[in-house]
């Protein structure tokens, strides 16, 4: 069974990309999983989560995109658990070095060697807000797409825009893109703002498309200060168990989404 990619996007920042990459990648490892998350966003968020610190500059995903003889496997570090590699970004990567159409396909090229299609069973691929050349490598490339959102009065506009991008996309570089959910992060059910939010999504994009959430969890982001997943800093918390809920969820969605093409 070859890799499979998915990429974590929002057009909005700060909507829980990076929570929601590293603890899904976290618990797929923690399932058996051979997981690879890659940060593209250059605020290198993904590292930080994980504790990790000192990445050369040379050893990055950013990197490895913009060269011209691109090798993937020189960008993957080990993270210390067991089934979980990162390839982190470099905070000081220029978007204006990747700016050629003929660079749109770098990165599904780097994922579909054997080198990489044979050491891992998923992949997951940590997005910057912007609409660059980074983005549109990360769609091109994905086979499912996860948009994470805050249930505010704007979210809608966001998960649009991204929507339409998902749409062109499919249509001109990669067929196989699908949208696999729309995931409310720090939901309160008890706010009727939340509320509100969460089935206006549903009558937009469709209710099978609104997965069930991670609820407000202040544990999720003291582990990611501690630099751990909520796995390990929280097992007991909601963040956690929402978590949990998740990376099964997707695992059933994949597999039924899959039967149905």
């Amino acid at each position: 069974m070859s890799a499979q990619v998915l990429v974590v996007s929002n057009r909005k920042g700060g909507v829980g990309k990076s929570t929601t990459s590293v603890n899904l990648a976290a618990h797929w490892a923690a399932l058996g999983l051979r997981v690879l998350l890659l940060d593209l966003d250059t605020q290198g968020h993904c590292a930080v989560g994980l504790g990790l610190k000192n990445i050369p500059p040379k050893q990055t995903i950013h990197h490895v995109l913009a060269g011209n003889k691109a090798d993937l496997t020189t960008a993957i570090i080990q993270t210390g658990r067991e089934r979980l590699w990162l390839a982190p970004a470099d905070p000081m990567f220029e978007h204006s070095l990747i700016v050629s159409d003929d660079k749109l396909r770098t990165l599904k090229n780097l994922l579909s060697t054997d080198a990489v299609q044979e050491q891992y069973d998923f992949i997951i691929l940590d997005t910057p807000p912007s609409l660059d050349f980074l983005l549109l490598n990360a769609l091109s490339a994905a086979n499912w797409a996860l948009i994470p959102f805050l249930p505010h009065a704007l979210a809608a506009e966001g998960v649009r825009q991204l929507s339409r991008i998902l749409f062109k996309v499919a249509m001109q570089q990669n067929a196989n893109l699908r949208l696999v959910g729309l995931l409310p992060v720090m939901l309160d059910s008890r706010i009727g703002l939340h509320r509100t939010i969460c089935d206006e999504m549903a009558k937009q994009f469709g209710s099978q498309r609104l997965l069930a959430g991670i609820r407000n969890d202040i544990k999720l982001a003291e582990a990611f200060a501690c630099g751990k997943p909520v796995l390990e800093h929280a097992p007991a918390s909601r963040g956690n168990a929402d978590y949990r809920q998740l990376a099964e969820q997707l695992l059933l969605l994949f597999e039924a989404q899959g039967r149905g093409r």
